[in-house]
């Protein structure tokens, strides 16, 4: 008897991540169908950001490449970005609490707040500060420690025991990846530890990428997904991660969303 889609797909990607690597006749053998209805199935599966298809088979959708300086980053996918960014400052309202973390995406939140009254701002983030002491109206606070020239933040015990004696609101972060599979990650140890106690020290964790990072896993995990409140994106989710939204209770926020409610 064969297996329904929801079942292989639950096989599929149980042999995928112990594995790194699937092929269609030896799966169609395992679930007993047709290697027809495997292609079909990784076709699916493909469009989800669950895996990449490759000749013969399947392959983990990830990528553990290095991550560009800040000053290349700013000028990649900028439209997408401030579509983020404006709708991530949707979510701040007056009197907030926030940190915002290192990231080019992150950075464009600046960009949407200038109505808003009795913010607080805390970053470690150098472009953020500086951004923000050109036009944002509330009380900013920088986070010291040691500095990263390469990505301008700062990290490291200092960085930390700053940041372990505040609490927010919020917290926006910019991350490398989001998978399924793997949860929230980035490229360097230093920027996933900041990033995760920033979350650590909100009441909600607010988790910024373009949809070309969706299905992505990048070197340096930050946390299970079930440990974010709302995820915010330029584009609709393929059905497998709105999926993993929904199971976990994490608002979904895309143009096509309404009021950033569960999708």
């Amino acid at each position: 008897m064969s297996l329904a889609y929801e079942n292989r797909k639950e096989s599929i990607l149980k042999l995928l991540e112990k594995d790194g690597k699937i092929y269609v006749p030896n799966i169609a053998k395992m679930l007993n169908v047709s290697s027809e209805t495997i292609r079909r199935d990784l076709d699916r599966l493909e469009q989800e950001g669950q895996l990449k298809k490759v000749y013969g088979g399947a392959v983990v959708n990830r990528t553990l490449s290095v991550e560009p300086a800040f000053d290349q980053k700013i000028s990649m996918n900028t439209k997408e970005k401030q579509i983020i960014g404006k709708l991530a400052a949707s979510l701040i309202v007056d009197g907030d609490v926030i940190m915002i973390g290192n990231g080019t995406t992150a950075l464009n939140i600046l960009d949407y707040i200038d109505n808003r009254k009795n913010l607080t701002l805390i970053t470690h983030s150098t472009p953020v500060m500086l951004k923000a002491m050109q036009h944002f109206n509330g009380e900013l606070i920088f986070i010291g420690g040691k500095v990263d020239v390469k990505q301008q933040s700062t990290h490291g015990p200092l960085a930390e025991m700053e940041l372990s004696q505040l609490k927010a609101n919020k917290a926006f972060i910019s991350v490398g990846g989001i998978s399924t599979t793997d949860g929230i990650t980035d490229y360097d140890l230093n920027e996933a530890s900041m990033s995760r106690l920033l979350m650590q020290r909100s009441e909600e964790s607010i988790v910024l990428a373009d949809n070309s990072k969706i299905g992505l896993t990048t070197f340096a995990h930050i946390c299970d997904l079930k440990h974010i409140s709302t995820f915010v994106t330029n584009d609709d989710c393929p059905t497998g991660m709105k999926q993993a939204l929904d199971e976990n209770g994490i608002s979904l926020l895309s143009p096509g969303s309404v009021n950033g409610s569960r999708q």
